[in-house]
C-alpha cells in the first residue's frame, strides 16, 4: 500500500479530544470542526493521515454504534463531517476511520426493535446466540452474547447477509460522502474472517488503495493481516517491547521482536504493521517511560522500526494519563485544544522524526537488520537498493561510543543532529550517540554534499554534555574523547524540509557510487592502511612491535558486535578484541596508524 508506506499517522479519539458528555445528551454541537484548527500543527508533525476513533452515533464511548449512517450528534453532523475530511483531504493528510462491526450498543436501532416486539422481531437473527431461553443480566426477557461478555455491546452475526449488506452500504457511504482512504477493523482479532475477505473484496473493488487494518492484541499476525484479510494490523508486541525495554534499561528485549518480526527470515516481513506508543487503550507514553528523557526513544522506535508510525493525539508534547478503578479510561482520551500544544522538546524531536522518516526510503521500505544490541544501546540498519541508513539509539544520560561495521561507504551523516559525520575506515565505524537519543546515520560514499548543509535548523545555544564513554580496553587503547555535538532539533519549516530531500537525493547518489567496482575507485588511503582489509588472513603487527597471526571473525552472541580472533606468534596465546579496535587507527609522533597493520609478503 503505497500511500500508507509513505504516511504518518495522527490518532484521535474524538470524543475525548472534543471533550463531548460522555453520556450522549441529545443535543447536536459540532465539536468535532476543531479539527480544522489542528491542520497547521498536523502539517507540521509531517502528519499526512488522521485516524478517527469511533465517530458514528453511540450511547457514551463510540463503541457501542446506534447508527452507522449519522455522525454522533455531540460531534455534528454528516454534512460538517464531509467538510473536516474535505479540509483534511486538501492539505495532504488522509482519513481513516474506526470500523466497529463486531458488536453495536443496545441502543442500536435493530436491537431495539427485538426488545420492542420479541420473537416477532425479523431482526432477532441479526444477533448472535439471540435466544427466548432465558434472560439478559439487563433484565430482557431472551438472553444473546455480549463481546467478551460486556453485554452492553451486543455481538452482531456477521454471517447474517442482511447485516453485511446493511454494514457494506455504510462504508459505501462513508467511502462516498467523506471520501475516505481505509478503515481500522475494532477487535479484528475475534471477527469472523469469512466477513472480513467480503468486506476486503468489497472496498478493494471501489478503491484498490483503500487500507484496511485490523486491531490484534496478541496470536499471530498473519492470521488476520493476509492477502485474503486485511492489509495490517496494530503491531501490540512491539508496542509491549518498546515501554518495557526502555524502563528495564534492556534493548534486547525489543531487538528480539524486531529479529522475530522483520529480519531475514522474519514471520510478519510482509506485513506494514501499524507502529505506536499509546493509544485510546492503553496509559499514555509519558506516564509509562519511567525516564521522562526516554520518552524520545520510545518514538524513535515507532518512526524507524518497519511499518507506519502513529503518534496519539497529545503525546506527541508529553500530557500524561493513566487507567484507574474509577474513571477507567478517562484519563487517557481528554479534551485538547490548540492552545494546549507545547513547543517543547520532545515536541521538536517528534517533528523531526517526521521529516526525517519521510525524506528517506530506506525508513520506509527497507529491509531490517539488528546490527548491535547492549542493555541501554541498540543500533539497528534499514537498507534498499539506493539507500542505508543505521538508527543508534542510547538510553543513558551521557554521550556513548559504539561501534560497528557497515556496509562500504566512507562517512555516516547523522541526519538527526546537525549532520555530525563519522568517518569509516575498513568498513568500520565508531559512533557517538547523544546521551537518551537518537542518531539517524546515513551512509555516503564521499565528504558531505553541499546540499547537506544546513538543512537541519538547530538551537543556536546547545548545551555540552558529558563526554563519551567506551567500552574496557586493553593498556594500549587511545580513547577519543568527544564533546556531544548534539542540538536540540526544531521542528522544519517547508523549506528546510525541501533541503532535507535533496540531502536524501545526495545521499542516494553517494550510495550508487559506493557500488562501483573497486577497479574504478581511487585509493582512500595509503598503501599501508589500503592493505588493511575486514577478515584478510595473515600476519598482523601490533604498532608497538609485535606480530599476531588473524585466526578467525566471530561475532559476540550477545552484542552481536564483530570480534577479530588472533594468536600471538611469539607465545601462542588466543586473543579477541572487538574489530572496532583492532582495525583502529592510532597516533603516534602526530600520524595516524594502523594499531594492526597487515604484513605484507
Amino acid at each position: 500500500m503505497y500511500w500508507v508506506n509513505e504516511s504518518v499517522f495522527y490518532h484521535i479519539y474524538p470524543l475525548g479530544f472534543c471533550g463531548a458528555p460522555k453520556i450522549n445528551d441529545g443535543k447536536k454541537e459540532y465539536r468535532l470542526d476543531k479539527v480544522i484548527d489542528f491542520i497547521p500543527h498536523l502539517k507540521e508533525m509531517n502528519v499526512n493521515a488522521v485516524y478517527f476513533g469511533p465517530v458514528f452515533m453511540s450511547t457514551t464511548h463510540g463503541y457501542d454504534t446506534n447508527d452507522y449512517y449519522n455522525i454522533d450528534n455531540r460531534l455534528g453532523d454528516n454534512d460538517s463531517f464531509a467538510r473536516i475530511c474535505e479540509k483534511l483531504h486538501e492539505n495532504g493528510i488522509k482519513v481513516v476511520l474506526d470500523g466497529v462491526f463486531n458488536h453495536v450498543g443496545r441502543g442500536f436501532w435493530a436491537f431495539q426493535d427485538v426488545r420492542e416486539k420479541l420473537q416477532s422481531s425479523p431482526y432477532c437473527s441479526w444477533f448472535n446466540n439471540l435466544n427466548f431461553g432465558g434472560g439478559s443480566s439487563w433484565g430482557d426477557p431472551f438472553w444473546y452474547e455480549g463481546w467478551e461478555g460486556n453485554y452492553d455491546l451486543v455481538k452482531l452475526n456477521l454471517r447474517h447477509p442482511d447485516v453485511k449488506h446493511h454494514i457494506f452500504d455504510a462504508v459505501a457511504m462513508w467511502m462516498e460522502k467523506f471520501k475516505i482512504d481505509g478503515l481500522r477493523l475494532d477487535v479484528a482479532y475475534c471477527m469472523d474472517q469469512d466477513f472480513l475477505r467480503e468486506l476486503k473484496h468489497f472496498c478493494k473493488s471501489r478503491d484498490p488503495q483503500f487500507w484496511l487494518m485490523g486491531e490484534i492484541i496478541h496470536g499471530d499476525y498473519n492470521r488476520i493481516a493476509n492477502p485474503d484479510l486485511l492489509d495490517s494490523c496494530t503491531n501490540y508486541e512491539c508496542y509491549k517491547g518498546i515501554y518495557s525495554s526502555l524502563n528495564d534499561r534492556n534493548y534486547f528485549e525489543i531487538a528480539h521482536s524486531l529479529n522475530r518480526q522483520f529480519a531475514n527470515g522474519g514471520i510478519y516481513q510482509n506485513i506494514y504493521t501499524y507502529n505506536f506508543v499509546d493509544n485510546h487503550d492503553v496509559n499514555r507514553v509519558a506516564s509509562t517511560v519511567k525516564e521522562p528523557a526516554n520518552v524520545k526513544n520510545a518514538f524513535s522506535m515507532a518512526y524507524f522500526m518497519p511499518g507506519v508510525p502513529s503518534v496519539y493525539y497529545g503525546s506527541e508534547w508529553g500530557i500524561k494519563g493513566m487507567k484507574n478503578n474509577t474513571e477507567y479510561d478517562a484519563p487517557l482520551r481528554p479534551c485538547v485544544n490548540v492552545s494546549d500544544i507545547e513547543d517543547n522538546e520532545l515536541y521538536r524531536h517528534v517533528c523531526k522524526l517526521g521529516a526525517v522518516r519521510r525524506t528517506f526510503n530506506a525508513l520506509k521500505y527497507g529491509s531490517f537488520e539488528n546490527v548491535v544490541i547492549r542493555n541501554e544501546q541498540l543500533v539497528f540498519k534499514r537498507k534498499t537498493e539506493d539507500e542505508t541508513i543505521y538508527i543508534a539509539l542510547n538510553l543513558t544520560d551521557h554521550n556513548y561510543n559504539v561501534a560497528f561495521g557497515t556496509d562500504g561507504g566512507t562517512k555516516l551523516y547523522d541526519v538527526m543532529n546537525g549532520y555530525r559525520s563519522f568517518d569509516i575506515t575498513n568498513n568500520y565505524v565508531n559512533v557517538d550517540i547523544p546521551a537518551h537519543g537518537t542518531a539517524v546515520l546515513v551512509l555516503t560514499a564521499g565528504d558531505r554534499p553541499a546540499e547537506l548543509i544546513g538543512s537541519v535548523k538547530a538551537d543556536t545555544s546547545p548545551a555540552k554534555s558529558a563526554p563519551a564513554q567506551t567500552e574496557a580496553s586493553a593498556p594500549d587503547t587511545a580513547v577519543e574523547q568527544q564533546e556531544d555535538e548534539h542540538n536540540n532539533v526544531q521542528s522544519l519549516p517547508a523549506e528546510e524540509q525541501s533541503r532535507i530531500q535533496a540531502a536524501a537525493q545526495a545521499a542516494k547518489a553517494a550510495k550508487l557510487a559506493a557500488q562501483r567496482p573497486e577497479s574504478a575507485k581511487e585509493p582512500e588511503q595509503p598503501d599501508t592502511e589500503a592493505t588493511v582489509r575486514w577478515g584478510t588472513p595473515g600476519t598482523y603487527r601490533h604498532f608497538k612491535g609485535g606480530e599476531y597471526e588473524l585466526l578467525c571473525l566471530a561475532q559476540d552472541s550477545e552484542t552481536l558486535e564483530d570480534l577479530v580472533v588472533y594468536k600471538s606468534k611469539a607465545d601462542g596465546k588466543v586473543w579477541a578484541r572487538p574489530a572496532s579496535m583492532f582495525y583502529q587507527m592510532v597516533e603516534i609522533d602526530g600520524k595516524q596508524v594502523p594499531r594492526f597493520a597487515l604484513v605484507k609478503d
